[in-house]
């Protein structure tokens, strides 16, 4: 018998692979802010090394953000989210299942592509590896606490903004520790382990929290 969870995380997947391409969207738009910045900045490729894991990092903060607003509004809109909190599987197990499969399809992508894009920047292996490691680490809280905006957004047409709104402030700390970290692999006297730690421990409080914040939201939402 097939698991109800995998088989939504299957569903979500096959979606976003579908309808719009969530993964080659999230890349394209990933590149496109990585490309603007040199732009802006102008040609020096020490300056442009330096800033290159915060401008990856903010590039994947953007990505991540499309298409959050549909994580839960879609399956509103046919009927799929009703028929999914009736069906007696925990809210919160199915909050977990499709932020996973959102992050497969659009925080995965932006991690692989990560190397070829800080090419643009002239990035040193060192800082590429360590922006590789936080973006791993780090992008599935993007997703998550971006799930509470989907909540909080779902009974509202076109709410992506007012979710970017709720949700920015509370990923500075994210953004914060991962650029910490991703500089530190480059500059000797800053430690990595500590920020990369701290990265880590935001990530794990989301993953229990978000979930449980995001499931609240929806019912409130539907009611």
């Amino acid at each position: 018998m097939t698991n109800p969870l995998l088989s939504l995380y299957r569903r979500d997947l096959a979606l976003a692979v579908r309808i719009g391409g969530s993964a080659l969207m999230g890349v394209l738009f990933f590149l496109i802010v990585v490309t603007v910045f040199p732009f802006a900045v102008g040609p020096d490729l020490n300056l442009l090394s330096r800033l290159g894991p915060a401008i990856l990092w903010i590039g994947a903060l953007l990505a991540t953000l499309l298409g959050l607003d549909r994580l839960f509004e879609a399956d509103r809109e046919d009927g799929t989210l009703d028929l999914i909190v009736m069906s007696g599987q925990p809210l919160e197990l199915v909050v977990l299942v499709k932020c996973l499969a959102h992050w497969t399809s659009t925080g995965l992508p932006l991690v692989i592509a990560t190397p070829f894009f800080a090419l643009f920047l002239a990035m040193e292996p060192a800082a590429i590896g360590a922006t590789m490691l936080t973006l791993l680490v780090g992008t599935p809280a993007l997703t998550l606490l971006g799930a509470i905006g989907a909540g909080l957004t779902v009974s509202l047409r076109r709410g992506g903004l007012l979710l970017a709104v709720l949700i920015l402030p509370f990923t500075i700390p994210v953004m914060i520790f991962g650029v910490s970290a991703a500089n530190a692999a480059t500059v000797a006297p800053s430690p990595f382990m500590t920020p990369f730690l701290l990265l880590c421990a935001i990530t794990l409080a989301t993953l229990v929290l978000a979930p449980l914040a995001a499931a609240a939201a929806l019912k409130s939402g539907l009611d």
